[in-house]
């Protein structure tokens, strides 16, 4: 596919499951993809950066929290392709980390971007959630460590 004379190059996002006990951090997008859906912290990966400096440098940008425990979790490969004019190849790395201070609580450091920040129990999410994290949950994915206890 050329859109004038040039393919369209695919971007990586880092996103983050942020999680608290059972909950896991989950804002209201107000950008063109996906506006009005629920989504994970997390924006484009940048030149030399790894996964993880990504996935802490995105989740301080957007919420002003301090993350540690990064550990990746999956990948996924999402192409829009319904705007002709305008085609989005998304390569989203999936992250799971956990506070590194867990008094600390998110605010919402680019309000254009999101409507709020807020922590969501797993098994009832709110709706609707953005594409690709819908298609993870729709696979029954799970983002908790096999050793999490509900009581957390």
């Amino acid at each position: 596919m050329e859109i004038d004379g040039m393919s369209p190059s695919p971007r990586v996002a880092v996103v983050v499951f942020l999680l608290k006990g059972n909950k896991v951090l989950l804002g209201r997008r107000r950008s063109p993809v996906g506006s009005g859906t629920f989504a994970l912290p997390g924006g484009h990966l940048e030149f030399g950066e790894s996964f993880e400096e990504c996935a802490a440098r995105e989740v301080k940008e957007e919420t002003g929290l301090d993350i540690g425990k990064i550990e990746y979790l999956t990948a996924t490969n999402n192409v829009y392709s319904k705007n002709p004019s305008n085609p989005l190849h998304i390569v989203a790395i999936f992250m799971r980390a956990v506070q590194a201070e867990p008094t600390q609580v998110p605010r919402n450091l680019e309000p254009e971007k999101c409507e709020s920040w807020d922590w969501y129990d797993w098994t009832n999410l709110p709706r609707p959630l953005f594409g690709p994290l819908q298609a993870m949950a729709d696979t029954g994915f799970n983002p908790f460590p096999a050793d999490i206890h509900e009581s957390d």
